[in-house]
């Protein structure tokens, strides 16, 4: 009997250890509160969209055009949830790329900003000719369970179509901060790139990340992720999550959750479902 037990507590503390390698990772730009949306403003969406979070279920949620009200009741609906971030002003007004976390399933170690631009360290600053401050909220995680750590980055690039040389500098800019990060660490990044995979700014971070959506043993949802409230998309997959190091990925969702026919945001989400694997 007393064996039976003891075996019983050693799959039940191997299923746990599994199970906090398995992480569920979201890139979401959520839209910000524009009073011009009509029919699809934030306080008729706000629910829908939270709901879309809980649907998913994500350990951890990289935003983009978060406003800090957005953030507030995000986590007041959620509350196995924190969030942190800057806005890109360097202060609470304005977009944020806001990181949502699980508590239960994440520790945060460390956190902090810098913005695309030729001072990154300067916040609200700009350079390349955007029209507005860009930048990337980032953390250090533990997983709590196995004690395993990585590395997040989340980011929003400019939108505009004359933005190209900004978007391709920022590319540059963030794949030079990565390089410099330890290499045994893992890294995970998410964002709206407003530039189609397999672009010339996707191609900044071949050979240094993974796309996720093309690792995926399982694709599930249409590839492109902007849809404007429509339900169809309109161009092609600008919404990324790309990592570096030992993920095995189990799945990649674009995930088209909506209330016959009413839509969380103006982008698709895209979900990630990846394995932690052991080091070699």
């Amino acid at each position: 009997m007393r064996t039976s037990l003891h075996l019983a507590a050693l799959l039940l503390a191997a299923a746990a250890l599994h199970a906090a390698d398995v992480l569920r990772v979201m890139s979401y730009n959520v839209r910000y509160p524009a009073k011009s949306d009509g029919a699809n403003v934030w306080e008729l969406r706000r629910d829908l969209l939270v709901e879309s979070i809980r649907a998913k279920d994500p350990d951890l949620v990289g935003t983009q055009e978060l406003f800090h009200e957005q953030g507030e009741y995000i986590v007041s609906k959620l509350p196995a949830y924190a969030w942190f971030g800057v806005s890109r002003r360097g202060n609470r007004e304005d977009e944020f790329m806001g990181v949502f976390y699980k508590r239960g399933r994440l520790a945060l170690v460390e956190s902090g900003n810098f913005w695309l631009s030729e001072t990154p360290e300067t916040p609200g600053s700009i350079s390349w000719d955007m029209s507005l401050p860009r930048m990337v909220t980032w953390g250090l995680f533990e997983v709590k369970g196995s004690g395993r750590r990585f590395y997040f980055y989340n980011t929003h690039f400019a939108h505009r179509r004359e933005d190209e040389p900004a978007r391709l500098n920022s590319a540059r800019l963030i794949a030079s901060r990565i390089r410099a990060l330890p290499p045994e660490i893992p890294f995970l990044m998410t964002g709206d790139f407003n530039a189609p995979a397999g672009g010339e700014v996707y191609r900044v971070f071949e050979g240094l990340l993974t796309d996720a959506w093309k690792a995926a043993a399982r694709r599930e949802g249409p590839e492109g992720t902007f849809h404007g409230f429509k339900g169809q998309p309109t161009g092609p997959r600008i919404d990324w999550i790309l990592f570096r190091g030992p993920f095995t990925v189990d799945s990649a969702e674009t995930v088209t959750f909506n209330d016959n026919g009413r839509y969380p945001s103006d982008h698709f989400p895209v979900l990630a479902v990846l394995k932690l694997d052991a080091p070699k």
